[in-house]
């Protein structure tokens, strides 16, 4: 028998462990970092706004200009076989579309390549450590590495293309911090590896609108600030208004929403986890388990 303790993925029509699972050594999704993928959790046995991320998906799958067989329902239908393969009642849950292998050997044309579909869980993945979370994240601001301007690469489509990040997560390891927030090139601030950053101040709140991943997770949160009477405000967010702030906070469907204690220097909350970002944090929490954006995982018999 089959061990899906780990995981399962999807590919070319097969549900196998999450370990057999590869893809070719030529595939442009590994070669180029040509590829998009999203990622929707399960939570208490449920997808969270399955029909958002999968939308989401699609809309980077058009703006890379990939083809891929499976429309919306069938995707949907995957993701539900692996998390029932695997059995698991929270999961880190991606949808993959790669550009794929030349079709002609050694050719440069986008267009010459074997696109195609993949898809693969884990169990649930928080990009801090709870234990950390509960008593504040700190972030370091990226010193003398930039965010790859948006022009280049679209943010909006998300993306494997890691080498700033990774180049900031050493700086912010090797300073003793968590993670790590990057600047664009005008001292604005944009987002971190996996998350959105939001600074609150008085009855406002302000995260970045450019330059950053549109996430859903950071949708949810501007949602929950508007309910709980917050201001919401999404345009540049120039460091020093970030370090201004009564409160900072990340989203993350890894993780949720998470408290900031520290960014780089400047000590928050004095040095606990804000109140505002607690309160939004639970009530996240609350609204996967409870709200009618859950999808009940078909784990048949």
């Amino acid at each position: 028998m089959q061990d899906f303790s780990a995981g399962a993925a999807w590919i070319k029509g097969e549900v196998m462990p999450v370990g057999q699972a590869s893809i070719g050594v030529l595939d442009w999704g590994l070669t180029h970092s040509d590829i998009t993928y999203d990622v929707v959790p399960v939570w208490q046995g449920a997808f969270f706004r399955l029909g958002d991320y999968i939308a989401r998906f699609r809309d980077s799958v058009t703006a890379l200009r990939l083809d891929i067989a499976q429309q919306d329902a069938e995707i949907a239908a995957i993701l539900h076989q692996i998390v029932a393969a695997s059995g698991l009642q929270n999961a880190y849950v991606a949808m993959v579309a790669s550009r794929g292998g030349p079709l002609i050997p050694g050719t440069r044309d986008p267009r010459y390549c074997d696109n195609h579909f993949y898809a693969w869980c884990i169990p649930y993945v928080n990009i801090i450590p709870p234990e950390q979370i509960a008593s504040g994240v700190s972030v370091w601001v990226g010193d003398g590495v930039f965010r790859i301007p948006e022009n280049s690469v679209n943010p909006r489509a998300k993306n494997y293309h890691w080498g700033d990040f990774t180049t900031g997560l050493f700086q912010a390891k090797d300073a003793g911090y968590d993670t790590v927030v990057l600047l664009d090139h005008a001292g604005n601030v944009t987002e971190g590896p996996g998350f959105n950053i939001f600074a609150l101040k008085g009855d406002t709140v302000t995260t970045s609108d450019h330059g950053v991943l549109h996430g859903l997770t950071r949708r949810t949160a501007l949602e929950l600030c508007a309910t709980t009477g917050l201001n919401c405000e999404t345009r540049p967010l120039p460091l020093s208004e970030l370090l201004d702030a009564d409160e900072v906070f990340l989203s993350s469907s890894s993780g949720g929403i998470m408290p900031v204690t520290r960014v780089g220097e400047r000590i928050f909350s004095n040095g606990a986890p804000g109140p505002m970002a607690s309160k939004l944090r639970d009530r996240y929490y609350n609204l996967m388990a409870t709200s009618n954006m859950r999808t009940p995982v078909n784990y048949g018999t």
